[in-house]
């Protein structure tokens, strides 16, 4: 028997049996312990702030740092709870939806519309929300715990999107579906697995992935922004524009507009985005050393 998979489904599942408030509240406690702790999660929010706002007040930043760590551990319990409960609960905890409507003049242009969904707030939520609109297909990559791999899927699957593998295969079933007119989902802000090109991100570059510059130009679909921001509640559903230079032909430009965009978004709720994650790990002249533990 698998201890350690066995041990993280049943937390996750007795997380999820928890109402929102109460899974979010235990996110919070988890947060401020890992702050305590000072673990990686904060050395490498620091780091990643350090580089972005580099001009923002000392204090502000380890505020923002601090900050992120909680909230981070906020999405993780709320995600339990969003994935075993009823999908009408999760409904009723969306108070209210923000310009909605960039995403219904995609749909009803019936060229498929790409949602570009940064790692800000509850991502979760915000996708589970989309398939409910019309047919939806977003990339899966399996945990690296497989014990958790039914339970991720079935809480992703519960309102109708279609998971597909992050390989070949997958990219050509995203192509097939905005080619029918229908919504796709890709996280925009993490180091590909399959093809990137580096881009300004924050004015740093930033290993980036092509592939949804790849789909803009084979389909010519629309694309727009959006994330499940973290408010009394609930949550808030946001969609922003994507800059007119993300259809451009040429790589470089459509990238940078892309990097741009998940910064509008961040810009929204800076404290909710994930800023743990290694974004600069890899850099242009080789391995970047910036998130390597100093020595004493």
């Amino acid at each position: 028997m698998d201890i350690k998979g066995w041990l993280a489904a049943t937390a996750l599942k007795l997380v999820g049996k928890l109402p929102l408030r109460w899974s979010r509240r235990l996110g919070w406690l988890f947060g401020k312990i890992a702050v305590l702790t000072r673990g990686d999660s904060l050395r490498i929010s620091r780091i990643n702030l350090a580089l972005c706002y580099p001009a923002m007040d000392p204090v502000q930043r380890e505020r923002l740092a601090r900050d992120s760590v909680v909230h981070t551990t906020m999405t993780g319990c709320e995600v339990a709870t969003i994935w075993h409960q009823p999908w009408s609960r999760s409904e009723d905890q969306i108070v209210r939806v923000r310009n909605q409507q960039l995403l219904c003049e995609g749909v009803e242009e019936n060229r498929g519309v790409l949602v570009l969904m940064p790692h800000t707030g509850n991502w979760e939520i915000f996708g589970m929300y989309l398939a409910t609109l019309g047919p939806s297909t977003g990339l899966y990559a399996p945990p690296k715990i497989p014990a958790l791999d039914p339970i991720i899927r079935n809480g992703r699957e519960a309102t109708g999107v279609h998971m597909v593998p992050t390989n070949v295969h997958g990219v050509r079933s995203l192509l097939k579906s905005l080619k029918a007119g229908n919504m796709v989902m890709v996280l925009p802000d993490q180091e590909p697995d399959m093809g990137g090109d580096f881009a300004p991100f924050f004015g740093k570059p930033a290993l980036t992935m092509t592939l949804a510059h790849n789909l803009l130009q084979r389909t010519g679909c629309r694309c727009v922004f959006g994330f499940g921001k973290r408010v009394e509640g609930g949550f808030e559903l946001v969609f922003l524009p994507a800059e007119q230079a993300i259809y451009s032909e040429e790589q470089k430009v459509s990238l940078a507009a892309m990097n741009r965009g998940v910064e509008a978004c961040i810009a929204e709720a800076p404290e909710q985005y994930q800023w743990e994650y290694k974004r600069f790990r890899k850099q242009p002249e080789g391995k970047s050393r910036i998130y390597q533990k100093k020595r004493n």
